[in-house]
C-alpha cells in the first residue's frame, strides 16, 4: 500500500504555510564533546566559537546548543541549577554573547535547550521547596506523603508505583520533611509542578530573558511531560512487577495544550517569525503532533518524536533487535502523510540520546562511507526539518567499549547495576549497552588524526574513538567525495530546490525489504529517491504508477563514479547506493 502526501497544489505556498525553517537544516552541538579551548579536556563555548567556520562551510542554518547552564552535571547538564548563568565548565555569559554574535555574523541562528519539566535538586527553587512543608515554594514541585497505612521511607510506601526513566522508583524520600518528591528522571532532577501558576511565570520570565539576549528559540526537552494527571494513579506493572508504567498519566497530560498556548502568548507572541520552537515529545502520536504543530493553535513549530528510533527495540530499549526496513518505511511514511496538510516534523537519525546512525542503521565496516551518505540522502529528502548531530557529517561510529567501567552515562550505569541485580548475563547486558548506550554519541568530535583528535590539548573527559586517525574532519574536508561534502551538497539542495522542502511525498514499493524509494513533487518537478539498504547489488524493480525515468537527470548520488541512467528501465544499485533523479514536466 503506497503513501501519498499532497502538501500544496501549486509551487507557491502562502506565507502562513511556508515558514523559514522549511528549508533550514539544524546542527546539534553537545558542548562537552565538541571542542575544548583551554586544555581541561571538556568542550566549551570558546571551542564552539573556534569551530563555527566548520559549520558555516557545511551550510547549516541553526545550531541547537545542548545545556550550558549552571549544573552539577548529574545528567550532563540536563539537571539545571541556575537557568540564567553559564556553567564555569563551559565559560561565561560574555563567552555566550560572543558565540551569539559570531554565529549570527555567519548567518547561523542559535537555539538553546530548554529543560523545564524538572530542575536540579541543587536549584534554589528546590532547596527552598524541600526546606519545610510550609515554605512558599513547597508547591513548586510534586511533594506527596507515603501511602496511607505505610511507613514513610519503607519499600512500597512511595505515593505511586511509577518507574523513573533512569530505572528505580520515580519518587525519592526526603528525610527532612518526611515526604516524597517526584522525579521522572534522576533523583537529582525533581519535577516542577506546572499546576502552580507561579512556576509557569518564573519559567516564562526566564525564557523572555534569553530571547531578549538574542537567542533564536528553544528546543524544549520532554516538554510533553509538564502536565500530569493530578490524581497520580498507579501505572500498569512492568519489569517483573517491581514498578508501574506511569507514562499514560504524564505524557501529553490533561493541560499540555493549555500550557503550551499560554507559553506562546507570554513568551513568543510577536517574535515567532524569527524564532524556532521545537517540542521534544516522547510517545507523541501523529494525531497529537498535528495539534501541537498546527500554526493556528500557536503551540510549537515542530515536534521531535521517537517512533522510528524505537523500531529496533524489543520489550524495552535494551532488548535490541535488527531494524526491518519495511517497518522504518511504514513509520516515516505515516508521519509524512499525517503532517502533510497541517504541522511539521523534525527529521533525524542521531542526537545526544541515540547511538551513532551509521553503526545502528548502516554498515560501519566496509560500506561506512556509502551507508552514511545513504542515510543522509534518505533523511534529507523527506519533508520536515533535518537535524545533524555533531560528527554525523563525518560518518562517526559507535565506540568500542571494553567493559562496564567504560560507560559513564547515568542511564547506562543504572541499567547495568539493575540488570546485574536481576541476575542477567553480564556479556549480554554489555552487548546491549555497546549497541544502544547514549555514551556512543558523546565521544569527542574527531577533528584530525592527532592523539586527541584535535579536541583537546589535555586529557579528554571521555575517550576519543580510536578510529579518529581515519575518520576526522580534516581528512573529510580535503576529500571532495567524503561524507562531509555529501552532507554539504544535500543542504545546498534543500536551500535551492523548493521541492525538497515543500514537495508532495509518495512512498513507492513499501513492502520491499531492502529498497527505500519515494518521490517528491512540486509543480512541474519530481524527484525520485532510490536507496539500497543492503550490502548486495539490487536491481530496482518496476515502480507501480511511475513514468519512464530513463534519461532522467541524476541530481545527487553517494558514489564518486555514478553509473549513468540506463537507456531503458531502472538501474542496478550497488551495495548501500543512493541516487536522486529529477524530471520536469
Amino acid at each position: 500500500m503506497s503513501v501519498d502526501v499532497t502538501t500544496s497544489p501549486t509551487p507557491e505556498l502562502s506565507p502562513s504555510t511556508r515558514r523559514w525553517f522549511h528549508s533550514a537544516v539544524v546542527y546539534q552541538v553537545y558542548p562537552r564533546s565538541f571542542q575544548d579551548s583551554n586544555g581541561d579536556g571538556i568542550g566549551d563555548l570558546r571551542g564552539i566559537i573556534a569551530r563555527l567556520d566548520h559549520l558555516a562551510a557545511l551550510g547549516v542554518d541553526v545550531v541547537w546548543l545542548s545545556p550550558v547552564y549552571v549544573s552539577p552535571q548529574d545528567d550532563n547538564g540536563y539537571d539545571i541549577a541556575d537557568y540564567q548563568d553559564i556553567d564555569p565548565t563551559f565559560g561565561t555569559l560574555a563567552d555566550f554573547d560572543e558565540l551569539l554574535e559570531q554565529a549570527h555574523a555567519r548567518g547561523i541562528r542559535v537555539v538553546m535547550d530548554l529543560v523545564v519539566n524538572h530542575t536540579s535538586d541543587e536549584h534554589p527553587w528546590f532547596v527552598e521547596s524541600r526546606s519545610s512543608k510550609d515554605n512558599p515554594k513547597r508547591d513548586w514541585y510534586w511533594w506527596r506523603p507515603a501511602r496511607e497505612g505505610m511507613e514513610p521511607g519503607a519499600h512500597g510506601a512511595e505515593p505511586t508505583n511509577w518507574e523513573a526513566s533512569f530505572s528505580g522508583s520515580a519518587w525519592e524520600f526526603d528525610e527532612g520533611t518526611g515526604e516524597y518528591y517526584l522525579h521522572l528522571f534522576s533523583r537529582k532532577q525533581p519535577d516542577l509542578n506546572w499546576e502552580n501558576p507561579q512556576v509557569r511565570e518564573a519559567v516564562y520570565a526566564m525564557m523572555r530573558w534569553w530571547l531578549d539576549r538574542g537567542v533564536d528559540g528553544f528546543r524544549m526537552d520532554v516538554i510533553n511531560m509538564i502536565s500530569k494527571d493530578t490524581s497520580l494513579p498507579d501505572g500498569h506493572l512492568t519489569h517483573g512487577g517491581l514498578y508501574g508504567d506511569g507514562s499514560p498519566h504524564y505524557l501529553c497530560g490533561p493541560r499540555i495544550h493549555e500550557f503550551l498556548q499560554e507559553m506562546h502568548r507570554e513568551v513568543f507572541e510577536g517574535r515567532q517569525d524569527r524564532l524556532l520552537t521545537v517540542g521534544e515529545m516522547p510517545g507523541v502520536t501523529v494525531e497529537e503532533a498535528r495539534l501541537f504543530t498546527d500554526p493556528t493553535r500557536r503551540e510549537v513549530d515542530m515536534v521531535f518524536q521517537f517512533e522510528h528510533v524505537g523500531l529496533d527495540h524489543g520489550a524495552h530499549k535494551w532488548d535490541r533487535r535488527p531494524l526491518q526496513l519495511v517497518d522504518l518505511k511504514a513509520s516515516l511514511g505515516r508521519w509524512q502523510a499525517g503532517l502533510a496538510d497541517v504541522g511539521w516534523n523534525s527529521l533525524y537519525w542521531d542526537n545526544h540520546d541515540q547511538p551513532r546512525a551509521v553503526s545502528r542503521f548502516g554498515d560501519d565496516g566496509e560500506h561506512r562511507v556509502a551507508s552514511a551518505k545513504l542515510l543522509a540522502t534518505v533523511l534529507h529528502l523527506h519533508r520536515g526539518t533535518p537535524y545533524i548531530y555533531q560528527g554525523e557529517e563525518l560518518g562517526m561510529t559507535n565506540v568500542p567499549f571494553a567493559g562496564a567501567e567504560s560507560f559513564l552515562d547515568i542511564e547506562s550505569v543504572n541499567y547495568f547495576a539493575t540488570a546485574m541485580g536481576q541476575g542477567l548475563a553480564a556479556e549480554e547486558v554489555l552487548e546491549a549497552l555497546r549497541d544502544g548506550s547514549r555514551d556512543n554519541a558523546r565521544s569527542p568530535v574527531q577533528w584530525d588524526a592527532s592523539p586527541n583528535a584535535g579536541f583537546t590539548t589535555g586529557t579528554p573527559w571521555f575517550p576519543v574513538n580510536p578510529n579518529h586517525d581515519v575518520i576526522n574532519a580534516e581528512r573529510e574536508v580535503a576529500d571532495p567525495d567524503s561524507v562531509f561534502h555529501h552532507y554539504r551538497r544535500l543542504i545546498e539542495l534543500r536551500h535551492t530546490d523548493p521541492v525538497v522542502a515543500d514537495g508532495d511525498f509518495h512512498m513507492l514499493v513499501p513492502e520491499h525489504p531492502t529498497l527505500y524509494a519515494f518521490t517528491r513533487s512540486l509543480g512541474p518537478e519530481t524527484l525520485l529517491v532510490l536507496a539500497n539498504f543492503s550490502g548486495e547489488d539490487l536491481a530496482v524493480p518496476e515502480l507501480p504508477g511511475q513514468p519512464d525515468w530513463s534519461g532522467a537527470e541524476l541530481v545527487i548520488g553517494n558514489h564518486a563514479d555514478p553509473v549513468a541512467p540506463e537507456d531503458a528501465g531502472l538501474p542496478v544499485l550497488r551495495p548501500w547506493e543512493a541516487r536522486v533523479y529529477r524530471r520536469r514536466g
